[in-house]
């Protein structure tokens, strides 16, 4: 099967990684800049990331980073019977100030990030919906107090490519590890949240799709994007169906350490290259990670090589996901990225 005149397949092929490269180096670069830096034209950049997109392999989104305008960041663990565990998740991905929804291979837990805008949106959630909610047994709550920011973004492709085209490209760090926002939280406009909302659904909506849908110019457009860029309230985001990429297991590490070595094995967690997400949180718990393997004998290589080095672990929990409902921005089908949501279809 051809899509767009690409091989359907679940692996990706040389250039298509080094294409997810540099959309993770700048999830908004310019195809014709890659096309120059990877030797290839600007219509085939273009042609292979309409069918990355079309196999349900990727998407990039615009997302709304909370603390630099006052808000926190809170992972949830929640319990629930396994009758009701499926039902829980497809309620939680639905939520717009919610992402990364998982069902845990435990078949009676989900995993859910919460990214409040406002302290009332965060009290709604954590002391009125969750326990109000049938499903919901058991509830246990996160807050994310430092992220560790990655060596370079999951997938980690840069190999792929020369020192030269890793030079033209920039750095491949794109976390928005505890930015340093303005000096007070910022208002945001109806046209902001226009352009914002935009953006979620696809990140690279040009300027003047985002000019149509503010009433500003494209430069305008352009300009006011640049700027919540800059203070930190907006950030860009590639969302993968890892499965159709060779990855076969998603698991979540909860982890703790002694008081004193906490940022070491942070730091030295997320510059592992199965590690896709680490950071720091209050709870049982201090140190929480999202790692990606190849299959289970590579989880098992990573918990008693990569994490077994490490000083200062007291406990570690590897918690795989059973199913994956929504990432940080794409709701997620069966193994690929639901472009369209199912609440939404005709």
């Amino acid at each position: 099967m051809t899509v767009d005149g690409v091989h359907e397949s679940s692996v990706l092929d040389p250039l298509d990684r080094q294409i997810v490269h540099g959309l993770v180096t700048d999830p908004r670069i310019p195809f014709a800049k890659l096309g120059a830096v990877l030797g290839v034209s600007e219509q085939t950049v273009a042609r292979r990331y309409r069918s990355l997109r079309g196999r349900g392999i990727l998407h990039i989104s615009g997302l709304v980073n909370a603390v630099p305008l006052g808000s926190t960041r809170w992972m949830l663990r929640l319990g629930s019977t396994p009758d009701k565990a499926l039902r829980l998740a497809e309620s939680l991905a639905r939520l717009p100030d919610v992402s990364w929804v998982a069902l845990l291979a435990t078949g009676s837990e989900v995993t859910c990030v919460s990214r409040p805008r406002t302290a009332e949106q965060r009290d709604a959630l954590l002391l009125n919906i969750l326990p109000r909610a049938s499903q919901v047994t058991r509830l246990n709550a996160y807050e994310i107090i430092h992220r560790f920011p990655l060596e370079e973004e999951w997938p980690r492709f840069g190999g792929l490519l020369t020192a030269e085209q890793r030079a033209a490209l920039g750095s491949s760090t794109r976390s928005i590890a505890d930015p340093v926002g303005p000096d007070e939280p910022m208002d945001l406009s109806s046209a902001d949240e226009a352009m914002l909302a935009l953006l979620s659904r696809d990140g690279r909506a040009s300027y003047a799709r985002i000019a149509a849908e503010t009433g500003w110019s494209p430069t305008r457009a352009a300009r006011r994007m640049a700027e919540l860029v800059e203070a930190g309230v907006l950030y860009f985001d590639l969302d993968f169906a890892i499965e159709r990429m060779g990855y076969a297991v998603r698991a979540s590490l909860w982890l703790r350490t002694r008081p004193a070595d906490l940022h070491a094995v942070g730091t030295a967690v997320a510059a592992f290259p199965e590690t896709a997400f680490a950071a720091a949180t209050t709870g049982a718990t201090n140190l929480i990670a999202s790692i990606v393997c190849r299959d289970t004998a590579h989880l098992y290589r990573y918990v008693t090589e990569r994490l077994g080095s490490l000083d200062g672990i007291t406990d570690v929990e590897v918690t795989p996901s059973l199913r994956v409902f929504k990432q940080a921005q794409a709701l997620m089908g069966a193994d690929r990225i639901a472009l369209v949501p199912p609440e939404r279809r005709s």
